[in-house]
């Protein structure tokens, strides 16, 4: 429990460095009791009391509701995450022992029709602390039983921003449990979802409150030195915002103040005076939304733009906002052509260093091996994520149950792929020698080989494949569950899976080669292989089969066939993305959700994936 303290509080104070919360004070954030029609009886709830109250008080706030079901409530940018950060800060630091440890959920991932709370919960633990999937006092993991024993305090961060169609599921959800928790959603889509089941139940609602005139002339002069004629640059505006109209209802919302405050008073030459050129409330937060960027990256803006414009439309197509590395792209053609590629080059390199030379044989027969290859792990890549995306592996050494289940899966795909790799490589090795040599094999030659090495590779690979799933083991508890960290640790995962798989899938085909070829001269029949073309093709095996099933069949492989491949080959996205990541988040353009990023508001990623 300590350690999950220190990494939480770390995490978010580190989170509100970067989003400047405190840079020069922090942006008043308060709330009155939201309508009666949107919260519980008090007979549920336990204990009548005033629910008014400003940031600095949200834990005392908290500690009022009997239930410890608290909703918190606000339009688009109103310091919703502010107020949960606050919030988990302000509990860890009261060093109350019985308290349990506030972790922040991004309720966007969370698809309540196919997961249950608990157990989605348990999985996002894992997830962003991996050290929390080791085994628990009841055969499940520590983060399951840490959730079941009401251990974690959920902050569930952005009820609005489940996908379309599932706000109601997801109240339902939330009201089969009895957890004590802390939601925060968008005023609208909880009344609708409201309106059509039911509150939450227990639970006790707040409406944050707008930023009035007072507290933006408190602020924004502080943030900056800069003076205009008549004073601080920012009087023209306070005078504007005194006056009512456009400018007034924007700057009521934490989000566009802090943007006003990073594009004027951060940005040398930048005159806040222009914001009083825009006649409408929607010209404004465009303006604000738009010119947010350029003053963060300057010069480089333009090139900057495109790349994030992408990742925002990836998002908005995949219904969440959360930028796991995992899932930078799936396609069957782009992952077969990745393995087929891979695997060519491979069987080339290994035919050039035994024959001695580079010969049109060898690119020939390459380039069919890759073909062939490729069509097939491309395939088995459509199959596998044809349901649910690849991700990091968390699973045990466990031969029953679902673990079981998951190794007899793998094991048959090994078996019906790897098979049809060893018969396309019969039919391919039937072909070499029509083209390249004076013999011919008969339609029976042909067979026999693909009775040989259909079986053969089509064993092997049922061999590896379930081996690898049963091998499959939790996250390095040592990470520290950012998304660099988990990818690192994710690497060298998979990695020394592979230094198991190439072995095992080689010493197979040469041995049951071997033996095949031993049955076939014992019964008569004449064959061309030797010990020393069996050693070969376990070798090119070997390695192409791990190369294949690293690029198709693994988070980590996806990674980099899209991340670090495609999408910077098409200009999608950077050559270094995972720099132009950090730097991102650096500059406060993205935030980091445990091993996920995320943009720094919703609005921002609605506003770049518009631009696409």
């Amino acid at each position: 429990m300590e350690t999950l303290k220190v990494a939480i509080e770390a995490r978010w104070r580190r989170e509100e460095e970067q989003r400047q919360i405190h840079d020069p004070v922090p942006l008043p954030v308060r709330w009155d009791a939201a309508p009666a029609t949107l919260m519980d009886s008090w007979l549920n709830i336990g204990g009548e009391a005033e629910l008014d109250g400003r940031l600095d008080q949200v834990v005392e706030l908290y500690r009022k509701v009997g239930s410890r079901r608290l909703v918190v409530l606000g339009r688009a940018g109103s310091g919703k995450t502010v107020l949960t950060t606050r919030f988990v800060l302000d509990l860890l630091s009261s060093k109350n022992a019985a308290d349990p440890v506030p972790v922040i959920f991004s309720l966007g991932s969370w698809h309540p029709e196919r997961v249950g709370l608990r157990d989605w919960l348990a999985e996002q633990l894992t997830r962003d602390h991996p050290f929390l999937g080791a085994p628990g006092p009841s055969g499940g993991t520590v983060a399951a039983a840490l959730v079941d024993s009401q251990r974690v305090l959920p902050v569930l961060d952005g009820f609005d921003e489940i996908a379309a169609g599932l706000h109601r599921p997801a109240l339902n959800a939330l009201n089969t449990t009895t957890l004590p928790l802390l939601l925060t959603s968008r005023v609208d889509e909880y009344r609708d979802a409201v309106e059509g089941t039911d509150v939450l139940t227990s639970a006790a609602a707040v409406v944050l409150a707008d930023l009035t005139c007072d507290d933006l002339a408190d602020y924004l002069p502080r943030t900056t030195r800069k003076a205009g004629p008549a004073g601080n640059v920012w009087k023209p505006v306070l005078d504007e915002v005194r006056n009512g109209g456009a400018l007034a209802s924007v700057l009521t919302t934490p989000l566009m103040v802090a943007l006003a405050r990073r594009i004027y008073s951060d940005t040398p030459d930048h005159d806040p005076a222009a914001l009083l050129n825009f006649a409408t409330a929607d010209e404004i937060e465009r303006h604000l939304l738009g010119s947010f960027v350029p003053a963060v990256y300057g010069a480089e803006a333009e090139r900057v733009q495109p790349w994030l414009c992408h990742l925002a439309g990836h998002l908005t197509r995949l219904g969440t906002y959360d930028l796991a590395w995992w899932q930078f792209g799936t396609s069957a053609k782009v992952t077969g052509l990745a393995v087929g590629t891979a695997v060519g080059l491979a069987d080339l390199v290994l035919e050039t260093a035994v024959v001695g030379a580079l010969t049109a044989r060898g690119v020939l027969f390459a380039a069919m091996i890759g073909l062939a290859t490729g069509l097939s792990f491309g395939v088995a890549h459509w199959y596998v994520v044809r349901t649910a995306p690849l991700e990091p592996v968390r699973t045990r050494l466990r031969l029953r149950g679902r673990v079981g289940k998951r190794v007899w899966s793998r094991g048959l795909l090994g078996l019906g792929f790897a098979g049809a790799v060893g018969g396309a490589y019969a039919l391919l090795l039937g072909m070499m020698i029509w083209l390249f040599t004076s013999g011919l094999k008969t339609p029976v030659d042909v067979m026999m080989d693909v009775g040989v090495f259909a079986p053969v590779f089509g064993l092997g690979g049922a061999l590896v494949f379930g081996l690898v799933a049963a091998l499959e083991a939790p996250l390095d508890v040592r990470s520290a569950g950012s998304p660099g960290d988990v990818i690192e640790t994710n690497r060298r995962h998979v990695l020394r899976l592979v230094v198991v798989m190439a072995p095992v899938f080689a010493g197979f085909v040469v041995t049951a080669t071997e033996a095949a070829l031993g049955g076939l001269r014992a019964l008569g029949v004449g064959v061309g292989w030797t010990s020393t073309s069996a050693l070969a093709l376990g070798l090119v095996g070997g390695i192409g089969s791990g190369l294949a099933y690293v690029l198709s069949l693994t988070a980590w492989g996806q990674w980099v066939v899209f991340a670090r491949v495609w999408l910077p080959l098409t200009g999608r996205l950077p050559w270094r993305l995972p720099d132009f990541l950090d730097d991102a988040y650096r500059r406060g353009v993205l935030r980091r959700a445990g091993a996920v990023y995320q943009f720094r508001h919703a609005r921002l990623q609605e506003h770049f994936a518009r631009l696409r």
